[in-house]
């Protein structure tokens, strides 16, 4: 995907988000004439209400009065151009690619709560690892769901790769275990991992998550690759402490951010990349297969505000 259509797709994903930010700056630059005390007040108010956080408000704030201190500005259009910078900044110093393993498949890990639009996600890595002439094969651990099984298997299907699956209620570990040693065998270039969602809260399901990455390690050296934590965009600050949490026991490498595209709360990226330092590496934008792409933050803060 063009850095063209990734900004096009984008900033129709981002609608919302950029009419609860953007245009929020807008209209509170536009009735000042000089950069006083009461802009940043008001500028502060509204990116916290934009769902970006009070400690990233905070630091995006700071970092932009000492600019516009350092360069002696005075046009309160020019504090949305900093902003923007800043903002760039705080998702750069993060950002990092996905990892891919030289020898063996590369093995990625999937958690998350229920209903954040894991499968669907899976479903659309697959789909774009593939475009990549990658091999790709799924392990469907999430084997305590209704119909999660038959869901992933659906989805292999659809776009072309290899589910490995057990029975429903069957041990996860097995699954994975499984899976790892049928990937091996068959030169697959990426096994992702299906797991059950889980709520971030029931320490015994995150422990249990704990386990399967265990089983991995010890299966083959070096993976998983990628702990990658699927968060809902929708949910805003919630999607903090669920990362938190899942961090705090797993090590999460990477975040993937789904349903970018029915959120107004897409300011919830910078809080994350700012407050727990976990690159964002792919982000979900509707409902079609192909609609995941790479996380590019300059390209993202352009969607966001303009």
């Amino acid at each position: 995907m063009t850095e063209k259509i990734l900004l096009d797709r984008l900033k129709q994903a981002l609608t919302r988000s950029r009419r609860n930010l953007s245009e929020t700056l807008n209209i509170i630059i536009s009735r000042f004439k000089s950069v006083d005390e009461s802009i940043w007040e008001e500028i502060e108010e509204g990116l916290i209400l934009a769902d970006i956080g009070v400690a990233t408000t905070l630091y995006l704030i700071e970092s932009a009065r000492q600019k516009v201190a350092r360069g002696r500005i005075s046009d309160p259009q020019r504090i949305k151009d900093i902003l923007k910078e800043e903002c760039t900044k705080i998702l750069a110093e993060s950002s990092q690619g996905l990892y891919f393993s030289e020898v063996g498949p590369t093995v990625y890990l999937m958690v998350g709560v229920n209903g954040v639009g894991k499968t669907t996600t899976i479903a659309k890595m697959a789909h774009m690892f593939k475009g990549e002439n990658k091999k790709v094969m799924i392990s469907a651990a999430d084997t305590f769901r209704a119909a999660a099984i038959e869901q992933m298997e659906n989805w292999g299907d659809r776009v072309g790769v290899e589910v490995v699956s057990h029975h429903r209620g069957a041990d996860p570990g097995a699954v994975v275990f499984d899976s790892l040693k049928a990937a091996q065998s068959r030169g697959s270039d990426l096994l992702i991992i299906d797991t059950a969602g889980r709520m971030h809260t029931s320490h015994n399901l995150v422990a249990e998550m704990v386990k399967i990455k265990k089983v991995i390690a010890k299966s083959m050296g070096g993976a998983p690759h990628e702990v990658l934590l699927v968060l809902d965009a929708t949910t805003g600050q919630n999607a903090l402490s669920q990362a938190k949490i899942f961090n705090d026991a797993l090590g999460v490498t990477g975040i993937i951010l789904a349903k970018l595209d029915g959120t107004a709360k897409g300011g919830i990226v910078l809080t994350i990349s700012n407050e727990l330092k976990i690159p964002i590496k792919l982000v979900g934008f509707g409902e079609k297969v192909e609609d995941l792409a790479y996380f590019e933050p300059r390209v993202f803060v352009e969607s966001l505000i303009e």
